[in-house]
């Protein structure tokens, strides 16, 4: 197993929460990314419930959890943050844009031009 990066498995869970229809626990979020510790995504829920990006509910003797913000907004955000650290922010944008897929840039594209909706 490869080490994820800083952040990595936080937003794998929070894509996991965003997928479901109905609250996960710990050990149903285990199961859906394979390979973390179920310890690990405890620590991951914990501090994602200090952030206020999930709420959890008791559910017989265990806590189960969803996503209480918009999984746009959230990505949006992050994608922002970094972007407002760059020096150069031109760069990261064409770095960015470079690494689209041909669906992606025409949605992108679609979205500038003011004529696109979601995908």
């Amino acid at each position: 197993m490869s080490r994820r990066k800083l952040g990595q498995l936080e937003a794998e869970v929070l894509a996991v929460l965003a997928g479901a229809d109905a609250f996960l626990s710990p050990q149903e979020i285990c199961d859906r990314l394979g390979d973390p510790a179920y310890t690990t995504v405890n620590t991951i829920l914990f501090r994602l419930l200090d952030k206020h990006m999930v709420e959890r509910t008791k559910q017989g003797r265990a806590y189960v959890y969803r996503l209480t913000a918009d999984e746009s907004g959230l990505v949006a955000e992050r994608m922002f943050g970094h972007l407002r650290l760059a020096h150069n922010p031109s760069a990261v944008l064409s770095q960015f844009v470079h690494g689209l897929s041909p669906d992606e840039e025409a949605a992108l594209r679609a979205l500038l031009d003011g004529s696109g909706s979601e995908w």
